[in-house]
């Protein structure tokens, strides 16, 4: 059975964050927490690759000028704020971050920049930077499945995310409850109008909104800090108090955050599982095909078709990356990055590749879309010799990682930035982050490895 944390204010919400102790965690969830760290720390090392976070780690240098908090691509120093823009910018720069129920979105890459620049300027421990971690996340996915009943346009993740981001700041700068609740209902205030499909339609740097999540989180807790107020946050209002009965008692980052294998949007991932098995079962050379014909949902049939010119056009199409993934058989910075895009077989594969709505599919995945736990594709492949080949609907479950598994992710993500030493350095810090004194010891390694 969980441990449980008694409520004794009628904050509910910021008294679970006030109250939250590492000790009194279940082991599963200390042991998911450390996960995400590793798995929040490798996106944002390989994000560091794409020019969104060149331009963001220059800009908060001018902008939010300090000597706070690191800036993870080595560039240097900013506010706690500007750090946890830039930083917010390099772990969603892939879309390898990951994933959690009913946010329809990406809770780690606003809350570990968020935390790491408010631990740093606090001098926190690890443990401390792991206990605002776990608060983040479940005041996040809470956050994020009030927002998007309350709200009619689906708004990104740096909106309900600045809630999460806020939490974690509150929690490591140790507000009161009143202070904390403040910083709660500043972050919402301020949070970002952040239309996603608008995006979707014609992708570029401003994306999920991930920086700015994390950097309205930080300042909001530090407005709080100084006495500045802001309206009852959406957590409070009673249409949701259900949703929020057992904070405290079950953690849903536990089972309900999920890792990225391929970075592009989620949303078209069922169709490359679909692609994949078909050419696994029927020994498919990419040379031997004619067409690919993908049947999907709306939301994912409404992802860029057409050549990409940039890293974000990229990930939010379903072309690219099947052909990528039909070619290469992975999704990574290889293939995400802009050096690909004149790739001549590439893009004759994806010429070959048509997408349409089917009504089926988009029933199948309007049922789950507020768990946002399944997606559904199906894919008919033709040959130049005329066979044909269809996978009938096919369902893309979240994948099962453990720390194997995540551990060989990080590596693979790290060592694109990091010297293989480096790198095994690293995962044994975050795998014993709890017994660290000062979260410094992090930060001082991207100096040293990360010359900018």
């Amino acid at each position: 059975m969980e441990s449980k944390i008694k409520m004794k204010s009628k904050y509910k919400t910021a008294s679970f964050i006030r109250e939250l102790k590492w000790e009194s965690l279940p082991e599963a969830v200390k042991r998911k927490a450390l996960m995400c760290l590793l798995d929040n720390l490798g996106v944002t090392l390989v994000g560091t690759l794409a020019p969104v976070s060149r331009i963001a780690a220059d800009y908060a240098q001018r902008a939010w000028a300090g000597n706070e908090s690191t800036i993870v691509s080595g560039c240097g120093k900013a506010s706690a704020a500007g750090a946890a823009f830039a930083n917010g910018c390099a772990a969603n720069a892939l879309d390898l971050d990951d994933d959690a129920i009913y946010t329809r979105g990406h809770p780690g890459a606003q809350l570990f920049p968020a935390t790491l620049a408010e631990a740093e300027k606090t001098g926190a421990s690890g443990k401390q930077l792991l206990e605002a971690l776990v608060a983040g996340y479940e005041v996040s996915i809470r956050a994020g499945r009030c927002w998007h009943d309350h709200h009619q346009t689906y708004q990104a993740c740096g909106s309900w995310g600045s809630v999460g981001c806020a939490a974690a700041a509150a929690k490591l700068l140790k507000l009161s409850e009143e202070e904390t609740q403040q910083a709660l209902g500043i972050a919402e205030y301020h949070a970002p109008n952040a239309p996603m499909m608008r995006d979707i339609a014609s992708p570029s740097m401003v994306k999920h909104a991930i920086g700015w999540g994390a950097m309205n989180g930080v300042t909001s807790a530090e407005l709080a800090a100084c006495g500045y107020t802001g309206m009852p946050s959406i957590l409070g209002f009673e249409q949701y108090r259900d949703w929020l009965e057992d904070l405290g008692q079950e953690y849903w980052m536990k089972d309900w955050v999920f890792y990225k294998e391929w970075a592009s949007c989620a949303w078209g991932h069922a169709a490359g599982v679909a692609t994949l098995q078909l050419i696994d079962k029927f020994c498919i050379n990419p040379d031997q095909i004619r067409q690919v014909k993908v049947r999907t949902f709306a939301e994912a049939s409404e992802l860029q078709q057409t050549y990409p010119a940039s890293t974000e056009e990229a990930q939010f199409n379903l072309k690219w990356p099947l052909a990528c993934l039909i070619m290469d058989r992975e999704l990574g910075p290889e293939q995400i990055l802009e050096e690909r895009f004149s790739d001549p077989s590439l893009l004759k594969l994806f010429d070959k590749i048509e997408v349409v709505l089917d009504p089926e599919i988009d029933s199948l995945y309007n049922e789950m879309k507020e768990m946002d736990l399944r997606m559904y594709s199906a894919v008919q492949i033709t040959l130049i010799n005329g066979n044909h080949y269809d996978s009938g609907i096919v369902e893309r479950e979240a994948d099962q990682w453990d720390e194997v598994s995540l551990g060989n992710k990080f590596r693979r993500l790290a060592s694109y930035v990091l010297e293989p030493e480096a790198v095994e350095d690293l995962v044994k810090m975050i795998w014993s982050f709890e017994n660290i004194t000062d979260i410094r010891e992090l930060t001082r390694f991207f100096e040293k490895y990360l010359p900018g």
